[in-house]
Formats: structure tokens, sequence, C-alpha cells
């Protein structure tokens, strides 16, 4: 376990203390206990709470994000820490409040609403509800994680900017949606018309671009300050606390991501239990193509932020590596970890113009990629969809398999003329992350054919190269996300990974 100087050790104990006395009066409403339990030891590394991370896994676009909301993602680079003893939280999590709309109201009440109004109600109720929770977890993430780190100097100011952004910017925003909502609302408890409120609100959610583009980076970020054991400690002191609901920082940071994508399906179930003569219909058509339209340009940011991100950590061996067609890139289609022939773990990056092997090497504490020969463009691209056991592979994965060295869940990719390049044969863990990656592949190499650029066999100017590839990123993610789901919401419509 980790010593630290005695004062700053009782800061945070006395930190942390505060913020649980004011979180206890749930206690009062617990039932009495007699079980006995047995005491644990204390724990001082966030590291066991974690699943370990799968090799092989595709990382679609934006999908490294969604993975750490579900607490099993890490930034690729960053070195996981070995995990010691299990921890369990010594008091029980919060817990939100689940009363139903319906639930608000009297027997008699009740029969005055017919069953449709009733869900239409419920459906509303859950979004000003809704409203309500992301408010109060946005004042959290200051009051309880962001604010302490700072007076105890666990990071600095800077590096608490990076990664908690503008958040205290978005509650007045969120606040204004709840007061409207709360002054169209009846002395019945009911909410006669919604449509023109959220119409008028909607639009002010694309200031999250600038928050989703740098999620990302945030992240990294914290990942690389959890190796300094005072915010290890302190991370791990506030998830073991009521308040946290078992949540880490990073669920927290998340929240307002996560939140964007609910939009479209709550007020599509506002729609489904609202009467087509109803005043609302049209003006609840209008905000759903509004929000659609909000979350597809907040998309597009977030994802040449994050295609721009990974390109400015590629490091070269040779300047001859320094493919013209990775500046020209403005998305990352997927990205993951593969083996090739001789076992070498590569991380490789599928951007919509080129195709990049790398091998993650940290140089002065930073975490970047180191181009593995020469990368391929999707135009100049050859697939093989190899069957299991054509291969023999050899180097440390020799005994890997059954049947002597014989491969499984295998492709190959090279450039069309040899002479410009060797070709790579790779390996994933499963059949399912290996059509995962055909697929990606497939879909960039049809759209590199179709596009005007590739049939034209020229280049153009500057200006018209950056119109073409942005259309072709635009077509190639559209086709991506529309395969991806939610697995925290099994109805999602998944164009949205936000």
């Amino acid at each position: 376990m980790v010593a630290y100087d005695e004062p700053c050790v009782v800061p945070i104990k006395r930190t942390l203390q505060k913020i649980d006395y004011q979180n206890q009066t749930y206690k009062e409403l617990e039932e009495p206990c007699t079980k006995r339990v047995r005491p644990l030891g204390r724990v001082t590394s966030l590291a066991n709470l974690i699943s370990p991370v799968k090799n092989g896994a595709v990382r679609r676009f934006g999908q490294t994000l969604q993975a750490s909301f579900r607490g099993d993602g890490r930034s690729p680079g960053v070195p996981q820490q070995k995990p010691c003893s299990k921890a369990v939280a010594p008091t029980p999590p919060k817990r939100r409040n689940s009363t139903l709309w319906s639930e608000t109201l009297d027997v008699h009440q009740k029969g005055t609403f017919s069953t449709k109004e009733i869900k239409r109600q419920e459906a509303i109720f859950e979004l000003s509800r809704g409203e309500q929770d992301l408010i109060e977890d946005l004042k959290l993430a200051r009051k309880a994680y962001h604010d302490p780190m700072l007076k105890l100097s666990i990071m600095s100011e800077e590096e608490l900017t990076a990664i908690f952004g503008d958040l205290d910017a978005y509650i007045p925003l969120h606040e204004d949606l709840l007061a409207q909502l709360a002054k169209a609302t009846g002395p019945d408890g009911t909410v006669g018309q919604i449509g023109k409120i959220v119409v008028d609100w909607l639009p002010r959610l694309n200031a999250y671009r600038a928050y989703c583009s740098k999620q990302l980076a945030a992240k990294a970020l914290l990942d690389q300050k959890k190796q300094d054991p005072r915010v290890q400690d302190f991370l791990q002191r506030c998830l073991e606390s009521p308040f946290s609901r078992k949540l880490d920082l990073w669920s927290f940071l998340d929240i307002p991501r996560s939140r964007l994508v609910k939009y479209p399906l709550l007020l599509k179930e506002i729609l489904r239990h609202t009467p087509p003569d109803h005043p609302d219909t049209a003006s609840l058509e209008q905000a759903i193509s509004i929000i659609q339209a909000v979350l597809a340009d907040i998309n597009m940011k977030k994802g040449e932020s994050e295609c721009q991100y990974y390109i400015d950590k590629l490091e070269y061996l040779d300047d001859r590596q320094k493919d013209p067609h990775i500046d020209q890139c403005k998305s990352l289609l997927c990205h993951g970890e593969l083996r090739n022939k001789s076992g070498t773990k590569l991380h490789v990056f599928l951007f919509t113009e080129v195709l990049v092997l790398t091998r993650p090497v940290t140089r002065n504490d930073r975490h970047c990629f180191q181009v593995y020969r020469q990368p391929i463009p999707v135009q100049d691209l050859v697939l093989e969809d190899l069957q299991d056991g054509d291969v023999r592979m050899g180097g440390s994965f020799r005994g890997a398999f059954s049947n002597a060295d014989k491969a499984k869940n295998i492709f190959r990719v090279r450039f069309q003329d040899p002479s410009q390049g060797q070709s790579h044969t790779l390996q994933v863990n499963d059949i399912f992350h290996k059509q995962q990656w055909l697929n990606c592949l497939r879909t960039a190499m049809s759209t590199q054919k179709d596009s005007p650029l590739h049939e034209n066999e020229s280049l153009s100017t500057p200006a018209s190269n950056d119109i073409c590839t942005k259309r072709r990123s635009s077509s190639v993610s559209a086709i991506i996300h529309m395969e991806e789901t939610d697995e925290n919401c099994p109805r999602a419509a998944a164009s949205y990974v936000v």
C-alpha cells in the first residue's frame, strides 16, 4: 500500500467525509440487517474494479469512449495496472428515485386519464426526471471530484480543465429546459404541450460539440494520471463512497454524451403515445429531425477530432512512410490490436484513405504508435479472406493453436502492386471480430472505388480534395454506424455514437 505524508491524507479523508455526510439521509430508509459481513482489507487500486480488455477487439469510430462508459475500456497505449485484491464498497450506494408519474397520482386521479395519456405523461416525466438527474451529476462531478483534487493539489488546474472541460457551462442549459417543463405542467400534474418547448431548446445542444470532441484526449489524460498513487487513492475512496453509486469518475464525465443519444428515443416514445390529431404531433416530428441533425453534426466533429488525435500520435521511422493520404483523412473507421504472421502485436488503424499498421511505444511518458512497414492506401488495397489452417503462424505464436501451428481467424492485406510493399497476414481473436474487420475494410474499399477521385485517376486541388474527403468520410461513417448497437439501450437507433 502506498503511504503519503500525513498532511496530504487527512484533508482527503475530511473532504470525502464531508461529502458522505451530505448523502447519509438515505440510510434512514434502510431495513435493519443482522447478516454478518466479513471485513475486507483496504484497497488502493482502481485496476481491480476494471474488467480486462480482450485483445483483437475492433474499436469503431467513437467506440473507445463507449467502451469506457461501460467500464471495460482504456486508452490504447496506456499500460494496464496489475489487479490486487477485490474491493467492495463499505456502504450501500445512493440510489436514484425511480418513481413513475402514475405513482404520484391517487386512485381518483388515475381514473380521469386514458391509458394512452398516462403513457404519454410517463414519457414526458422520464424526460424531465432525466434532466434533473443530469444536473445533479454535473454538479456532483464538480463538487466531489474537481474541487477537492484542485484544493488538495492532486492535479493541476490545467490538467483538471483538460479532463472536465466546461461541464459547469452546461448546467444552466438543462436547468432552463427543466424550468420550461415545470412551467408547462398543469395543476393536475400533466404537461399539455411539449413540442414547441423542445423544438426551441434542442438546437442549443450544439454547445456539446467542443466537449465531445475533446473526450478522447481527456480520457487518455485521466488514464495517465491514474498511474499517480495520489490520484488513484483519491478516486478509489470516491468509488467506495455512497455518493458515487459505484460509478467511477469517467462515468460521470461521460454522462452528458450518453444523455445526448437518449433524446431521440425519449422524443419518439412521447410521439408514440401522442394522438395523431394532438397539437404536439407535428412539433415532435420536427424535434426528432432537429436532434438527429444535431447529433450527426456532433458525431462528425467528434470523428474528425478522434481521427486527428491518432494521426498526431503516429511516429515514423522513415520519411517514406509519411503517405500523403494520411493527412487527407477526416475519419477513423475502426482500429484495434491484431497479430501478424510472426506473432508481433500490432495496432491497426483503418482511416478513410489509408490502412496503417503500428506498434504501440512510449517516448518520454508519451504514448504513441510507431508506423510498421509502409501504409497501404485504400485505393491500392487488396483484401484476402483466408480460411482456417491456410497459414502457419511462427515466432512467439507457435504452438498456440491445435493442429500444430495452423492459424484461425486470419486475413491478408497487400498492395495491388507487390513492388510497393509487402503483404500482411493478420489474425484476430475470434470469428466475430474478423468479420467486423472484413466489413470495415470492404466498406472503405467500396466507397473509395466509387469516389469521383478514384474514377478520374487524377489529383485535384487541395480544396476539392478536402471536399471529396469529407463526402467519403460521411458516407462511410453512416454505413458503419448503422451496424452498431448500444448495449446499454437495446432499442437505440444506434446511428449515433457521439
